[in-house]
């Protein structure tokens, strides 16, 4: 999937292709030059939002493996962003704490269930409580494996409905994690701005942020105003299906209008 991103130096539009770490280094092939683009987007986001559109497209099956993707790449969001938590509220210097997370993370980066493993302590840690919901029934196991791993050509109402499960699971525990979400979102930051700082001069920064189906829920749970207030959005609909329908309704559009296929 591409995107499209306007050149800083001649005002034209360049189609972007989305880098896996967020950091686009762009050649503007209108006026020939460079300049880097960052997207404050995390990688749970954007892949459940790669598979909200094709989706609509009406690939069923590939978006089944996006729907999967992002929420493993959640429980690691949630892991870090807990994890940074309590290393902040015991004192210790977020980049000390950062460091040590990334090479605990390394022993599992490879392995999903290590994975889990660490998101059901970190939720442990956090809430007082186990995670009952990581059932293979509540997560849609067998679905995902059949189609993924068998080859299983699913109808659109089975989608729908998986991504409904994921999106309810992911939307409940972003609330939950409120403002602890700005972790994990210094993570980010602070890669960029190393970035940044290794760049020469003439190569320009953009920061963007682009509409999704999450993108609200990254600051605990609240939304600026026009007014430049912020105020607490409406509680996630019980039933995973409307709740999933209601944002595709309202953000569906844009995220036509923002991935483009090719």
């Amino acid at each position: 999937m591409r995107f499209p991103a306007v050149c800083p130096h001649c005002r034209r539009e360049v189609q972007a292709e989305y880098a896996d770490s967020g950091i686009h280094d762009l050649t503007c092939p209108h006026c020939g030059n460079r300049f880097t683009l960052y997207l404050r987007k995390h990688k749970f986001e954007m892949l459940f939002d790669l598979g909200t559109r094709a989706l609509m497209d009406g690939y069923a099956r590939e978006a089944v493996a996006s729907f999967a993707g992002s929420l493993e790449r959640f429980f690691e969001f949630y892991t870090r962003a807990a994890t940074l938590e309590r290393a902040s509220g015991a004192g210790e210097d977020f980049a000390d704490a950062s460091a040590r997370l990334e090479l605990a993370w390394r022993l599992m980066a490879a392995q999903s269930e290590r994975q889990l493993g660490a998101f059901s302590l970190a939720y442990l840690w956090r809430e007082g409580e186990a995670p009952d919901f990581l059932t293979p029934q509540a997560l849609g196991s067998d679905f995902r494996n059949r189609v993924i791993h068998r080859g299983y050509l699913p109808p659109r109402a089975e989608v729908d409905a998986y991504a409904a499960r994921v999106f309810a699971l992911i939307d409940r525990l972003l609330t939950r994690l409120g403002e602890a979400a700005a972790h994990a979102q210094l993570e980010q930051e602070r890669t960029y701005a190393a970035h940044l700082a290794a760049q020469p001069p003439e190569v320009i920064a953009v920061f963007e942020e682009h509409p999704g189906m999450f993108r609200v829920r990254r600051f605990g749970g609240r939304v600026g105003s026009k007014t430049g207030q912020t105020k607490n959005l409406p509680p996630t609909p019980a039933n995973d299906a409307a709740a999933f329908q209601l944002a595709l309704r309202e953000r569906g559009a844009l995220l036509g209008q923002v991935l483009r296929k090719g």
